[in-house]
């Protein structure tokens, strides 16, 4: 594909992208959901997330994005599902399934007017994202199955954050 780039400095611009991230809470059994009082989707229940800044690793910006959200403290156990956009701005979405550590749920009242734990059943009656519900039903049927954060040795550098998945391949 063709990219524009400078012949005398050697900078290729690569592309016009953005890394959003989402999280899904349990905690008795129930997810932790937000309502959007901004456009775009204002009045929908999604779960909580957000966008990287540009030094921030994702696993630290959706636990930031849960916290300044909802007020909640949870910590990422593993990725549960990616969304890729391609579009103007190539959009990749990351969703995290997050442990419960404390707090109870209070809406920013900026980004977010409403915020609660609820089960599925609750959720039949609200207007729960499309994105949001099928996140949901993956994390509900992976069976903890996903990418867990890695502390390799192999890579050691402070700006490498790795996520492997459970098991391995087979070699014979």
């Amino acid at each position: 594909m063709p990219r524009r780039a400078c012949p005398a400095c050697d900078f290729v611009h690569w592309g016009n992208y953005s890394i959003g991230v989402g999280a899904l809470v349990v905690r008795d059994n129930r997810f932790l959901l937000v309502r959007r009082a901004e456009d775009p989707g204002r009045g929908v229940w999604t779960n909580p997330g957000g966008y990287t800044e540009q030094m921030e690793s994702i696993h630290r910006t959706v636990e930031r994005e849960v916290f300044e959200e909802t007020g909640v403290t949870a910590t990422v156990e593993r990725v549960v599902a990616l969304r890729d956009q391609p579009r103007q701005v190539h959009n990749l979405y990351v969703a995290f399934s997050l442990r419960y550590e404390r707090g109870e749920p209070r809406a920013d009242g900026v980004e977010v007017d409403d915020v609660g734990f609820f089960t599925v059943d609750e959720m039949e009656g609200m207007n729960v994202a499309g994105l949001t519900r099928w996140l949901i039903e993956v994390a509900r049927t992976s069976n903890g199955h996903g990418l867990s954060l890695d502390h390799s040795e192999y890579v050691t550098s402070d700006q490498n954050w790795l996520f492997r998945a459970d098991g391995g391949l087979t070699v014979e």
